[in-house]
């Protein structure tokens, strides 16, 4: 099977025989166009990694501040884990750190919609854009208040 066809039909065998051809040494064989195309996948990947903690952890943030009166341990403890998954994350893949600014813009507009339909406020209820810095943010003792 060619290197074109087993992309096209088996995903599987076509990354298995890449990884083969290059631990091989056979970079000739190598199919360069979709082993580009793959890791470029997996760094756009990683992106939309970011913008989906930050998106869970700004949700939760708006109704924190919001719906002050729902306040548990369940908002609380879903405001602490994405913030250690997004350290985490930002720690393994430490270049992503310059797409923050640009990942809070895009998970909170995100963060909005889901607010809205979440809490049943209208969408003028929440700021145009983050209320928070990213410090903020990622901040453990930090709560919005009401």
């Amino acid at each position: 099977m060619g290197t074109a066809s087993s992309y096209d039909n088996d995903f599987y065998a076509w990354a298995m025989e890449q990884a083969a051809l290059i631990r091989a040494g056979n970079l000739a064989a190598i199919d360069l166009e979709n082993v580009a195309e793959e890791i470029e996948s997996m760094g756009r990947s990683e992106k939309r990694e970011l913008i989906n903690r930050l998106n869970v952890l700004l949700l939760h943030l708006l109704k924190w501040q919001y719906q002050p009166s729902f306040q548990g341990r369940s908002w609380r403890l879903s405001i602490e884990e994405q913030r250690y998954r997004l350290k985490g994350h930002l720690r393994d893949n430490p270049s992503l750190k310059a797409k923050v600014p640009e990942a809070i813009a895009d998970a909170y507009h995100i963060a909005q919609v889901e607010a809205e339909r979440e809490t049943g406020l209208p969408r003028s209820t929440f700021p145009d854009t983050c209320p928070w810095s990213f410090e903020q943010i990622n901040t453990p003792d930090f709560w919005p208040e009401a």
